[in-house]
């Protein structure tokens, strides 16, 4: 459990599935603690007393201007990726790769761009704002088919690479933060497979006792956050606390 309870808290990507259900769980957790909610666009509701701002993640200039109006943070979840998007108006179709022939260098970039350096972005401009003198957590949502030791199937070239790179990124980031803020934890979590739409082409593949709702996601993510120990920064751990292969 947190040693105190957070006092500040902010979701980057609250208007997703994930994001909403871990905005939700986080007010009903530490509801006197001030919670921060940043997306593209607004949440259509958004619990009593959140803040939200516009973010693209994608947009750094979006990102600076937000976090000049955060104050210190003991809590901080990107809950932002991309797997698959069918192509309307200026933006092409993304879908995960069978094989190496379908690797199309526009959307590989769009993966990366938005499932590592768009994190990296997020962390570039708010991790000077945990605190040095208590324990705070910087979480980014990765997936298990960002292991590399654990790649036993193939395809998903994309998604897999740009989550290989943010679990780079991530161990990275610990490393300098063990310097400059001592007791600041910096992981990755894998939720495992979520009913959303980001999983829904896929889910007829996942055993029904795998398949979760955002809600049971969300609840799984904060508990395993609540228990993290500094000597698990830098690594990825999945939805109920086991540490993902590199």
């Amino acid at each position: 459990m947190y040693v105190s309870t957070p006092r500040n808290i902010l979701i980057v990507g609250a208007s997703g599935g994930v994001g909403r259900a871990l905005l939700d769980e986080i007010c009903q957790r530490y509801p006197d603690a001030a919670s921060f909610a940043w997306s593209r666009t607004m949440p259509v509701s958004l619990p009593a007393g959140v803040r939200w701002a516009s973010v693209d993640i994608t947009d750094e200039a979006s990102i600076m201007k937000a976090a000049a109006t955060i104050p210190e943070l003991d809590l901080v979840v990107v809950a932002t990726g991309l797997l698959h998007r069918p192509g309307h108006d200026a933006m092409q179709a993304v879908s995960p790769e069978k094989s190496w022939r379908a690797i199309d260098a526009a959307a590989m970039a769009e993966s990366y761009l938005i499932n590592a350096i768009g994190p990296a972005l997020v962390a570039k401009h708010i991790l000077s704002k945990l605190p040095r003198d208590r324990r705070s957590v910087f979480a980014a949502l990765s997936a298990r088919v960002g292991s590399i030791s654990d790649n036993r199937l193939g395809g998903w070239y994309s998604y897999r690479a740009s989550k290989a790179a943010l679990n780079q990124i991530i161990r990275t980031l610990a490393v300098e933060l063990s310097v400059k803020s001592p007791k600041a934890i910096c992981v990755g979590l894998h939720p495992g497979t979520v009913d959303t739409p980001l999983s829904q082409p896929f889910q007829a593949i996942v055993a029904a006792d795998r398949l979760f709702t955002p809600a049971q996601t969300a609840n799984h993510l904060v508990t395993v956050i609540e228990a993290l120990q500094l000597s698990q920064s830098g690594r990825v751990l999945d939805w109920a606390g086991k540490v993902v292969p590199e």
